[in-house]
């Protein structure tokens, strides 16, 4: 039996509750929405750097930027080998895009049919060029973690137009990611439409030698040209590791591929008009495979003496120089999935609450005697073929409802096409009962639930209906939930007081 009453111990956020109050009689509630979009690290206060696209903004001007030190190639250095492979998106997992339905007409899917593999499936570059992996300075312990490419764009940037057919050209650390995803196809954009953009890299090992980076990168295509109209094809995210020296002379390992483990992994948007307020369609689908792998190490064109004379050579029309490498024995390491982990939260904040399987979430509530937050969406959460962007980039981050999540729910988040699967698994009941019960309340584009942990929901919302919620002002009658809590935005407490109703609704299913 489970308790009658439930507590949610909420004395870890007065002094932040009471220094939002105080922000908002001073800003107003719109803002300090606007000066938390800008406060990145939650600090209440704006650095230079936090204050920067304000300036940009006003001024039109971008402060100059760090030169970043000349990546000097080694014409006798050593060469990687890179080849790409690839499996065409899965044209019957888009859920709404067929031709003749809702108006799509065959040119609006003519370059998503047409590729079908990639542009380069070899290349070479030079182990120099990988340099730009190798950790800064202050960046040295396994779990570390650090931009490669930053993000540029937050609330107040806004998003970055639809109308382009080119990229931009490739500048600093851009260009060998560049490089590497025009394997793919001819119109990699690096710098992505929507927040967060970039890649972020961590140290997962370290040897006396060597370093094992992993990365992850957000970047998408177009895919469409003139007279067709643009068609973004925005994969969840791109994701591998390199293993190198510590002077970037020699290239051990290189992976960079789309993870392909969740049903639906593609994000796709394409206009109806040449122009940014033409109508746009979206859907999303399933990539098989796309995928860079180094065919071996990197090795020398020439091998020369102690004296420097050289004692062999690479020819094309002989046979290649064979090397034997030593085995690297790491002297420090992380799970590559700790180190994954590393790299989400460094993009998305909400992920300081950790959003388990939908399964392991109602095992934990079981065990925790706690609530289900769950979420249910059309397509991924934590990654850029993202139904829920807007969600994740305000509450979920918010320190207030972190807070709370953490003390007093499991969090979960489930795609709807996993979800019917398992209502579908006669195998499992259980766990089939509770994705019916999630599919019973769920309404497009995404739903917040409150489950108690045999799966019963005890309050849900639909984002478009908190959205329409969390507009209104303040002094608005009719308003659903009430603003009183004074923390950073209307969507906050909005949300604090969606929780807060869960867990007194349940009070009534565990008294009976």
């Amino acid at each position: 039996m489970w308790p009658p009453t439930h507590q949610f111990p909420i004395s870890g956020l007065t002094h932040v509750s009471l220094l939002q109050e105080d922000s908002v009689r001073t800003l107003g509630t719109e803002g300090l929405f606007l000066f938390s979009s800008l406060d990145t690290n939650h600090d209440l206060f704006l650095s230079p750097e936090e204050f920067k696209p304000v300036v940009e903004k006003l001024t039109g001007i971008s402060p100059p930027v760090d030169v970043e030190e000349e990546v000097l190639i080694d014409p006798n250095g050593e060469t990687l080998t890179l080849e790409a492979k690839m499996q065409p998106l899965v044209l019957d997992s888009m859920t709404k895009s067929k031709d003749g339905f809702l108006g799509v007409s065959h040119g609006s899917l003519s370059g998503l049919r047409s590729w079908k593999s990639p542009a380069a499936p070899s290349s070479s570059f030079s182990a120099g060029e990988f340099r730009m992996f190798l950790p800064p300075k202050n960046k040295g312990q396994v779990g570390d973690t650090w931009w490669l490419i930053p993000s540029e764009l937050n609330i107040f940037t806004g998003f970055l137009p639809n109308n382009r057919y080119h990229p931009p050209p490739p500048k600093g650390k851009e260009v060998l990611i560049h490089s590497l995803l025009s394997m793919f196809h001819t119109r990699p954009f690096i710098k992505s439409r929507f927040a967060p953009q970039g890649a972020v890299a961590c140290i997962r090992a370290i040897s006396d030698f060597y370093y094992d980076v992993v990365f992850r990168i957000h970047a998408e295509f177009q895919l469409n040209d003139v007279p067709d109209f643009p068609f973004w094809f925005t994969p969840g995210q791109f994701t591998g590791n390199v293993v190198l020296s510590k002077d970037a002379s020699h290239v051990r390992h290189f992976h960079l591929y789309v993870p392909n483990d969740r049903s639906l992994n593609v994000d796709m948007e394409w206009l109806y008009g040449a122009s940014e307020s033409s109508n746009m369609e979206v859907d999303i689908g399933y990539l098989p495979q796309l995928e860079l792998q180094s065919k071996g190490p990197s090795t020398p064109s020439v091998i020369v003496d102690e004296d420097g004379n050289v004692i062999d050579s690479r020819d094309d029309s002989a046979e290649p120089i064979q090397f034997i490498f030593e085995e690297i024995h790491w002297s420090s390491e992380i799970s590559r999935a700790d180190a994954a982990r590393h790299m989400e939260v460094t993009f998305y904040p909400f992920k300081k609450v950790s959003y388990l399987p939908f399964s392991e979430a109602f095992e934990r509530a079981e065990a925790e005697k706690k609530l289900v937050h769950s979420i249910l969406l059309w397509g991924a959460l934590d990654d850029q073929s993202c139904s829920g962007r807007t969600l994740r980039e305000t509450v979920l981050e918010s320190s207030p409802v972190l807070a709370l999540l953490n003390q007093s729910f499991t969090s979960s988040w489930s795609l709807v096409k996993e979800l019917e699967n398992m209502q579908a698994d006669e195998q499992n009941p259980v766990l089939s009962e509770k994705a019916r019960l999630h599919l019973e309340n769920y309404n497009f584009p995404v739903e917040m639930m409150v489950a108690l942990p045999n799966g019963t929901i005890v309050h849900h919302i639909n984002a478009n209906v908190f959205l329409d919620q969390t507009a209104m002002k303040p002094e608005e009658e009719g308003t659903t939930f009430s603003f009183s809590g004074g923390f950073e935005d209307p969507s906050t407490s909005t949300y604090i007081s969606f929780l807060k109703e869960g867990l007194e609704k349940a009070k009534d299913y565990w008294a009976q």
